[in-house]
């Protein structure tokens, strides 16, 4: 999988695009792509890419699947790398941890910033700092 991770990253960025997601299942036979740029996603990039991949996967024989998705992260996108949390600091952000901070393992903040190896989330007027290695999964949470 780090394989086809690093395959589609570099093909993606070839052509200006973010792979923020990717998703397996039923076995690997589909492959579910969630992919962005700066100015956002419209179904022409979502054409252009799951054409582009097609062709690219075609010649990767080691590679065998069934169907291909690609689609655009939405609103509540996912964030895993250091560089989503610089991205959208002043965003609000769900965060759960692997290991509860001072009883808690669900947070939900305003992402202020990075901090060498931490988050940096305020909630409620108060600043956390989170080791990124104690994040098990992070999403934006827009409101409405």
């Amino acid at each position: 999988m780090q394989d086809l991770n690093a395959l589609l990253e570099r093909s993606l960025g070839q052509l200006g695009y973010e792979l923020v997601d990717m998703e397996l299942a039923n076995r690997g036979k589909l492959i579910r792509l969630f992919i962005d740029k700066p100015e956002g996603i419209n179904i022409d990039d979502c054409v252009l890419v799951s054409n582009h991949l097609s062709n690219l996967l075609a010649v990767e024989h080691d590679i065998d699947y069934d169907r291909l998705e690609i689609s655009s992260p939405g609103l509540d996108r996912v964030l895993k790398k250091t560089s989503d949390f610089v991205r959208f600091a002043g965003e609000r952000a769900q965060v759960k941890l692997r290991m509860p901070i001072e009883g808690r393992k669900n947070f939900l903040g305003i992402l202020r910033g990075v901090d060498q190896e931490y988050l940096v989330l305020e909630c409620d007027g108060v600043e956390q700092r989170v080791p990124f290695s104690n994040i098990d999964k992070a999403r934006l949470s827009p409101e409405f």
